[in-house]
């Protein structure tokens, strides 16, 4: 009978365990699974200009929108011109640090949970990972939140009793109406997370036509209704001296906050890219581009707010298509559904780029003997769900200030990778050895933990964290504060220079002498540690140099390779 049990058990394990290369030993079964592993070429389908229609897309959501028109709103508000440069400055800074990560994804074809593997260690990776999936769930529900005010607008355009649908939930911090809007969204949501990430970049490309054209047809209602551009271009700032000064520094740090967690997973994405030059020049430019255009119908529209309807600028589109609702005509309620559907699916795709496909393939390295990208971004939808994001958004005013400002201690760990790959190893992994739970693994360091990356991802966060105090709500020192208002340049810099102090006094193995990419060698390789003992082979039989295991690579090592 207990035979019989243990097959039984035995048998719903292997069931809900997924897809894995055989001969995997248990350790490795905690390593790899297929979408651990390197992108095979068959699935590398990302062309540039899917790159571009990506970022397009993902540049027209509702946050972009509210970071630079926010920026004009309040009693210290800036100029609506000066808010555009701070946006052009700082998305320029956020491609350039997305193209550092992304390159990485591009070359060598490895997600973001493999690629932290080489800084932090084989099994201390899997703090930053589980770090990142904590706060891509939270971000989902809270964004599924926001998908759901737009689901609310779609149906009171068509049905204006829907705003007094009587409630039924005992607590104020929700009502019956708020609720439907955003289960209704969650919903709808659900069939986008089916799709395998190499696929999902047609949604994108949808996207990228729709939501930019309602987006243009609300800068064009919002300046009609205003009475053209020049009552909103000449309101002057409201901020004046240092106010103005820092005001900016703001600006520009919240537009790179924004990307803190894109920054560190674009190579989730960049790993499906046919070659990597693909994701080098079209995320380059197409991100500061293409949230510029954004950033500059929200600043529009929101400076026109005060000129329709006096007062401070109404910094939320969502708020501001609430108020066109109000004694609207039946053309105009057409409008806004069209311009609310498109930020619905804005969030959608924001969702799934961001959040569900980060949670899912971090998921998968936490537990990928039974998680892969797609069962990951489901348990992510659930935890959304789950956590009831209306009760987190009402319960404090400082809530989404705290999401952002923990984000941003996210820069520690790009700090940690990008120094790690660029300026240390100069380029080279071991992709093999990035599966390897075996002691003598260059990547295992002490006990799969790697003390120098975790000890200059501390140091990133500790020269923050006061000023971090401060961001939520508490008192602390002017000065804490100063440094704050710089963040990411702060967690990054002190990162990056305390790991390559520390691997420069405490060297790491699987390193180059000089800039030595070996990532076009990757094909579909085999990690297994029995897979041809003599040195990881290709499809043709030659020998693969990233595995670096057969007399020949031995020699290439011995003449260019060393400790840092």
């Amino acid at each position: 009978m207990e035979k019989l049990k243990e097959s039984k058990v035995t048998y719903y394990v292997n069931k809900l365990a997924v897809k894995s290369e055989p001969g995997l030993t248990n350790a490795q079964l905690m390593l790899t699974n297929h979408d651990l592993k390197p992108v095979e070429p068959e699935r590398r389908q990302w062309g540039p200009w899917n790159f571009v229609g990506f970022w397009i897309a993902d540049s027209f959501n509702i946050n972009t929108w509210m970071i630079a028109s926010s920026m004009i709103s309040g009693d210290d508000g800036i100029a609506w011109w000066q808010s555009w440069l701070c946006v052009w400055i700082g998305y320029t800074i956020s491609g350039f640090f997305i193209c550092l990560t992304g390159r990485i994804g591009a070359m060598y074809h490895i997600s973001f949970p493999v690629v932290g593997r080489a800084s932090f260690g084989v099994w201390g990776t899997l703090w930053p990972v589980f770090n990142r999936a904590a706060m891509a769930c939270i971000w989902y529900g809270v964004q599924a939140w926001i998908g759901g005010h737009c689901v609310k607008l779609m149906i009171r355009s068509i049905w204006s009793s829907f705003e007094d649908l009587p409630n039924t939930f005992p607590d104020q911090s929700t009502n019956t109406r708020d609720y439907v809007s955003f289960f209704l969204f969650w919903f709808c949501s659900l069939p986008a997370i089916w799709f395998p990430v190499h696929k999902i970049r047609h949604l994108f490309t949808v996207k990228a036509y729709f939501v930019p054209a309602a987006g243009l047809a609300f800068f064009i209602w919002a300046i009609r209704k205003a009475d053209g551009l020049g009552p909103i271009v000449h309101q002057p700032s409201k901020a004046t001296g240092s106010t103005l000064a820092w005001g900016m520094v703001k600006g520009i740090m919240s537009s790179i906050a924004n990307f803190a967690t894109l920054i560190v997973n674009d190579p989730d994405f960049a790993r499906f890219a046919k070659k990597p030059k693909d994701a080098l020049w079209s995320q380059f430019f197409t991100i500061p581009l293409g949230f510029a255009v954004t950033s500059f119908i929200g600043i529009i529209v929101s400076s026109s707010s005060a000129v329709i309807y006096g007062g401070n600028p109404v910094w939320n589109p969502l708020d501001l298509l609430d108020r066109f609702l109000e004694g609207a005509n039946s053309g105009e309620r057409f409008g806004v559904f069209v311009i609310a559907s498109a930020f619905a699916l804005a969030q959608l795709g924001t969702n799934i780029a961001a959040n569900s496909i980060s949670a899912g393939t971090d998921m998968t390295a936490l537990l990928p003997r039974f998680l892969n990208i797609r069962r990951g971004g489901y348990i992510c939808a659930l935890v959304g769900l789950a956590m009831c994001p209306w009760n987190l958004l009402s319960s404090s005013n400082n809530f989404t200030t705290y999401l952002s400002a923990y984000s941003v201690f996210l820069s520690s760990i790009a700090g940690v990778i990008i120094c790690d790959y660029y300026i240390v190893r100069k380029g080279y992994l071991q992709i093999r050895d990035l599966y390897s739970a075996r002691p003598d693994s260059p990547y295992y360091y002490a006990f799969g933990f790697h003390w120098r990356g975790y000890t200059a991802y501390i140091c990133g966060i500790l020269i923050n964290i006061v000023g971090f105090v401060g961001a939520i709500g508490k008192p602390v020192p002017i000065g804490a504060t100063y440094i704050y208002n710089l963040n990411f340049f702060c967690g990054f810099i002190v990162a990056s220079g305390t790991y390559y102090l520390l691997c420069r006094f405490f060297p790491i193995p699987a390193t180059s002498s000089f800039w030595m990419e070996v990532g076009d060698e990757v094909e579909d390789p085999s990690v297994a540690y029995g897979a041809d003992s003599d040195g990881d082979r290709r499809s043709d039989g030659s020998p693969d140099r990233y595995g670096l295991k057969g007399d020949e690579e031995a020699g290439i090592r011995e003449r260019k390779l060393g400790t840092f």
